[in-house]
C-alpha cells in the first residue's frame, strides 16, 4: 500500500544576509536530507528539541514552504506544484492558543471555518455536533472562547482541524503549555482519531507523550535523521527513551 506522506532526501535552506554597506550572505540548511515515510491510519511522532528541524519539515509537508530539493509528497503529490489537491483533504493544529477567534463562540468558530472549506451547511452542522462531542466541548459550545482555559482553547483548535473532514491531521507541539490533565484529555483525543481511521503526523519534545502516542517516529537533530522506527527499536533493551533519546543525540554530535 502507498505511504500517505513520502519524504526522500529532503532539503530546505535558508539565506540570511546581514551588513548595511557590504552585505554578506549565509545559508542556513534547517532540514538536511531527511527521509521517511507515514501509513495510513498510525501517528506518527517527530521529536527533537527546538531547532532541529520539525516545524520546517511540517511547513514543507503542510504546503506553507517549498523544500529547496528532494522528494515532498502527500497522498501521492507533490506538496509544492499540486498544493490545490492536497490542501482539501490535511488540516494543521498548532500548539499554544492561537488559530481559533476568541470573540466567537465554539459553535460559530467552527461555522465560520466549516464555510471557509466550503463544506455543506447541512452537512457542516451535523460535523460541528459530532466533533464537539468528540472533544468534549459539548456544553461549552455556545460560550465565548475566550472564557475558555488554556486546555478548552486547545481542544477548540482541534475541533477547527477536524471541520474539513481530513485524511492527514498534522499537529505541532499540540500539547504545549498545558497542565497535566489538559495533556491527557488531549493525548486521549489523538488517540481516538487514529481510531476513526485518521493519520495524525506530530512534532513534540516530550519524550514520555512520544513513546505513549507514537506508533513509529523519527528523531531530529540539526535537520538530520538521528534514529526512526517503533518506541521499542529506538531506545535498548535497558534504556529509558530518555536515555535513548540523549545517547542518540550525542552520536549525531559527535
Amino acid at each position: 500500500m502507498e505511504p500517505v506522506i513520502e519524504v526522500r532526501d529532503l532539503r530546505r535552506d535558508y539565506v540570511t544576509s546581514k551588513g548595511l554597506l557590504r552585505r554578506k550572505t549565509q545559508t542556513v540548511r534547517a532540514v538536511d536530507g531527511v527521509s521517511f515515510t507515514v501509513e495510513r491510519g498510525e501517528i506518527f511522532g517527530m521529536l527533537g528539541q527546538n531547532g532541529a528541524g520539525k516545524t520546517t519539515t511540517i511547513k514543507m509537508l503542510i504546503t506553507l514552504l517549498a523544500p529547496t530539493s528532494g522528494v515532498c509528497r502527500v497522498l501521492g503529490c507533490d506538496t509544492f506544484g499540486q498544493e490545490k489537491q492536497i490542501r482539501p483533504r490535511i488540516n494543521f493544529i498548532f500548539g499554544g492558543e492561537m488559530g481559533v477567534y476568541r470573540r466567537l463562540s465554539a459553535r460559530d468558530n467552527l461555522k465560520y471555518f466549516g464555510n471557509l472549506y466550503g463544506v455543506p451547511p447541512r452537512l457542516r452542522d451535523e460535523r460541528i455536533e459530532e466533533i464537539l462531542r468528540l472533544v468534549d466541548l459539548e456544553e461549552a459550545a455556545d460560550r465565548l472562547a475566550e472564557t475558555y482555559s488554556k486546555g478548552m482553547l486547545q481542544r477548540l483548535q482541534i475541533a477547527r482541524g477536524l471541520i474539513n473532514d481530513p485524511e492527514i491531521v498534522f499537529m505541532d507541539e499540540p500539547t504545549v503549555g498545558l497542565d497535566p490533565l489538559g495533556a491527557h484529555m488531549l493525548r486521549d483525543i489523538i488517540r481516538r482519531l487514529r481510531d476513526a481511521g485518521k493519520t495524525v503526523l506530530l512534532t513534540t519534545h516530550y519524550l514520555p507523550e512520544a513513546e505513549e502516542l507514537c506508533d513509529r517516529m523519527v528523531i531530529l537533530n540539526r535537520g538530520k535523521i538521528a534514529a526512526s522506527g517503533t518506541p521499542a527499536q529506538i531506545r535498548g533493551a535497558e534504556e529509558t527513551m530518555e536515555d535513548a533519546y540523549l545517547r542518540l543525540i550525542r552520536e549525531v554530535e559527535v
